[in-house]
């Protein structure tokens, strides 16, 4: 901890405590680990020193205090003069001071959990995607004009600093950033609440083009220059064991009972974050768990020479949280998967329970203390986790046993997908974790005797709401053993949780009807407007004071001024100067230069085929032919810059078929003269937080054009709404909700709706009679399959041309002509600029409701029943 200023003048550490929410853990003893359970080892001597009893206070709040802690910092922790430094030292120095700030806040905010317990949420998720931590902190903290200051009197440009920031690429997408939003908002409403997940060493990968548009992965080593913002704490580690096999044994009172005979074992390295509230004192935890091996060396393996075999076991180890989300495609994968799942959950409970609680609790309330939040599939074997804590470490009953597990968890469904929906081989489980799979059928058995009192012969329910799938392999469904399990089950969008209820868990909500919930997402306001786009936040701010940074709703008192002349043009400068700073950064990066003058037409999104970046491709593709063809004159093509970014899945071929069709055919309409100046395609490659934070706040037009029913709910689409951006969209997640804000007139809808889809694909959907049909699409297929974008060579295209023409399973092809149809209300209402900056103003003052501080309330009083004190 470092040193603060007092009174006195005195330096000191103040008030040393445990770490925020005080995680400790029973870890046996071993040679190369012995027990450091401070919890256990009962009170400290009374400090006898007055200085010990200070309260925790941060440095100085003025530019001069700054400079010195910087210095010191940079002096005796980088070991670096500034004179000598360079931008990583300096860089690093800046975060590890301004994390100095956030300290106070976070042992108090502790100490004052500890003193005044309330009901704790514990965020269980695999995936979070955090962004940048400085201007975050910065922001929170208000300290950025300190720290402006402060490094301009430095002779440091901050900018420069920023810049050296690596994000920590722990997710795929919006399940990850959905989770970093949750964990904000729950900080800035005084919600106690720690986020439990995986410090992976390296997270999702760099996205690398090759000249031909290819994806390539490379290793996201955010770790490599230094991680200033964690706080690893291995003494606090946590055991988690795996394999082995189950053996009946009598208890010292003569009861027969079941007990678990590992294989293997990890220690699980806690690695903590602050999350700061807005500017409200309180700072919460997210605890990052990395695996190593319970022996890392051995020292007689090495001696004989033997260097690789010496350290197998912690590069066996190191392997469970090594990378985001192994490829799968291989058991290998599969197996490692599930390791990693177990892994974070395991030592997540055992911190939770041995660390947080008093030796002496009554369990029996555990409910009462804590609820586990299980952001979609991945932390579900959570379940089985807690019961055999409870049966087997505390001596309890299955009924016991049974009562509080099935109160202290709640399930978030992220998916309509059947193959979103884990299915973990039965075989698998029992080798790994073969005490849980005996539990899990434990679970299933009393389940299915309660649906065969609930319906009684019906014994293809009974197969169908099993947890246990016969076929086509025997696997465990963990979306049922969640809903089984869980207290609440929710989806994330009215339409998502209408479906979720009508298809893919309709037995169950048929079953429990009010253990089914809506919680629409949301995202915070703080990171994706008040930070991403600063011009049109001090707009807002101006106009209407700073009061809708932690209450989006105060948004609508934007409305009148949609009809104000004078904000419509200064609104329209704002949206400039972020079109302008991106322009700037794309010519730094990629030598391109974007006309700020056009309309900028993004779609920026995990690449998956039912998100349908292919039915965007042919509209480019569509709008060029006419052009080039002679269809159309340049001067009847309403400007554009259609802006991509999206990352495949390494394993999903056709995703990345899709992704190197994109760029030849940006290769092709970027340098071909008949189109400049009205038609430009850019592709970033590499889209993360930081790139999202650029690319948002200059959207004109936001593409959310799933095919209806697939897309769960989408937090893009509510990031580019609240910064100006118009949408075209399906019918689909929450774009349902997003049109019924912003009224029909400020939304660009098209496409088939979800009924409409379910009864053409029931009725035998039919692509190529939609292309025979239309001469446009025929065109514009025609020209991709001629090889025009491909240097003549139809074999690059032919596997997505004979997908689209014989599959089309999201329907691309159906939803062409609507999509066109769209696309030119687009061009005839951007024409009208004054118009379409009425729209936009509309869209932010009617979409505070998809503020992640909302979604948070909605959990609290939905699902969680926890205590709100800000």
């Amino acid at each position: 901890m470092r040193c603060v200023s007092v009174p006195s003048g005195l330096r000191l550490l103040a008030r040393i405590t445990d770490d925020s929410e005080a995680a400790v853990s029973d870890v046996p003893d071993t040679p190369e680990a012995p027990s450091r359970d401070f919890r256990r080892l009962g009170p400290r001597a009374a400090p006898t020193h007055p200085l010990a009893l200070v309260p925790a206070v941060g440095p100085e709040r003025t530019v001069d205090a700054f400079v010195r802690e910087y210095l010191e910092e940079l002096n005796f922790s980088q070991g670096a003069p500034l004179a000598r430094s360079t931008v990583n030292h300096q860089y690093l120095a800046l975060a590890r001071t301004v994390r100095s700030y956030l300290m106070a806040d976070w042992l108090e905010t502790a100490a004052r959990r500890r003193e005044q317990p309330t009901k704790m949420v514990g965020y269980l998720s695999a995936e979070y995607l955090l962004g940048r931590q400085l201007d975050n902190a910065l922001l929170n903290s208000d300290l950025a004009e300190i720290v402006e200051q402060a490094m301009a009197a430095l002779g440091l440009d901050l900018n420069e600093l920023r810049a050296q920031e690596v994000e920590p690429g722990l997710g795929n997408g919006g399940l990850g950033r959905l989770a970093a939003c949750f964990v904000d908002s729950l900080a800035t409403m005084d919600v106690s609440c720690i986020g439990f997940g995986i410090r992976y060493e390296y997270g999702i990968f760099t996205q690398v083009f090759t000249p031909d548009g290819r994806q390539v992965e490379a290793p996201d080593n955010w770790l490599a220059l230094g991680a200033p913002w964690e706080f690893p704490n291995p003494d606090r580690a946590v055991r988690v064991s795996f394999g082995g096999h189950t053996e009946t044994y009598a208890d010292d009172s003569g009861r027969e009972r079941r007990r678990w005979v590992p294989g293997w074992s990890v220690r699980g390295i806690p690695y903590n974050y602050m999350v700061p509230g807005y500017r409200n004192g309180v700072a919460n935890t997210l605890r990052l768990w990395s695996a190593e091996a319970t022996s890392a060396f051995d020292l007689e393996t090495f001696n004989s020479g033997d260097y690789v075999d010496a350290v197998r076991a912690q590069t066996f180890a190191q392997n469970i949280s090594k990378v985001l989300y192994p490829e799968d495609s291989t058991p290998q994968g599969r197996e490692l998967r599930l390791q990693q799942q177990y892994f974070f959950v395991a030592c997540s409970i055992n911190d939770y329970l041995h660390g947080t609680l008093s030796k002496d609790f009554d369990l029996t309330r555990l409910p009462e203390q804590i609820i586990f939040q299980l952001n979609d599939t991945h932390p579900v074997i959570a379940i089985p986790e807690l019961m055999r804590i409870l049966l087997d470490e505390h001596g309890m009953n299955w009924d016991q046993a049974w009562a509080i597990t099935s109160r202290c968890f709640a399930y978030t469904c992220h998916t309509l997908l059947p193959e979103a929906l884990e299915v973990w081989p039965a075989d698998l489980v029992g080798r790994l974790l073969p005490r849980h799979l005996e539990i899990i059928y434990g679970i299933n058995d009393q389940f299915l005797d309660l649906v065969r009192a609930t319906y009684p012969g019906d014994e293809l329910r009974v197969r169908a709401m099993s947890i246990v799938a016969e076929a086509p392999f025997k696997g465990i469904r963990m979306a049922h053993l969640a809903a089984v399990a869980a207290t609440k089950v929710n989806g994330v969008a009215e339409l998502h949780s209408t479906l979720l209820r009508e298809k893919v868990l309709v037995d169950f909500a048929r079953l429990w009807p009010e253990k089914f919930t809506n919680v629409t997402n949301g995202v915070t306001p703080r990171r994706f407007v008040r930070m991403a786009n600063r011009p049109l936040a001090d707009l807002i701010t101006s106009t209407i004071g700073d009061g809708w940074v932690r209450d989006l709703e105060k948004l609508r008192e934007l409305e009148p001024y949609a009809d104000d002349a004078a904000f419509r043009e200064a609104f329209r400068a704002a949206k400039r100067a972020n079109k302008e700073r991106l322009a700037g950064i794309a010519l730094r990066t990629g030598d391109l230069v974007l006309p700020t003058d056009h309309l900028f037409d993004v779609m920026v999104k995990r690449l998956h085929e039912y998100k349908r970046q292919l039915l965007k491709l042919l509209h480019i593709v569509t709008t060029y032919e006419s052009i080039i063809s002679g269809e159309v004159t340049p001067e009847q093509v309403t400007p554009r810059v259609v802006i991509f970014g999206a990352k495949a899945a390494p394993g999903y071929r056709m995703a990345k078929e899709i992704i190197h069709l994109i760029n030849r055919v940006a290769a092709v309409v970027n340098a071909d003269e008949r189109v400049c100046g009205r038609l430009q395609v850019v592709f970033p490659a590499n889209y993360n937080v930081t790139l999202a934070e650029r690319i948002i706040p200059a959207a004109d037009l936001s593409e959310q054009i799933s095919l209806a029913g697939k897309e769960a709910s989408g937090t893009g689409n509510m990031k580019l709404a609240l910064n100006g951006a118009l949408t075209i969209g399906t019918d689909d997640g929450a774009n349902v909700e997003i049109r019924r804000l912003v009224g029909d007139e400020n939304f660009f809808l098209f496409g088939l709706t979800e009924p409409e889809v379910a009864d053409l694909q029931r009725q035998g959907y039919s692509p190529g009679s939609y292309f025979e049909s239309n001469p446009t699409l025929r065109r514009a297929i025609g020209l991709i399959a001629s090889g025009h974008f491909t240097d003549g060579d139809r074999s690059v295209v032919g596997p997505i041309v004979g997908d689209l023409l014989a599959n089309d399973r999201y329907l691309v092809l159906a939803d062409f002509q609507s999509y066109l149809d769209a696309q030119a209300r687009v061009d005839a209402a951007y024409g009208d600029q004054d118009a379409w900056s009425r729209s936009a103003i509309l869209n932010v003052a009617r979409c505070g409701f998809f503020s992640s501080d909302r979604a948070m309330r909605d959990y609290i009083d939905r699902i969680w029943g926890a205590e709100v004190r800000r």
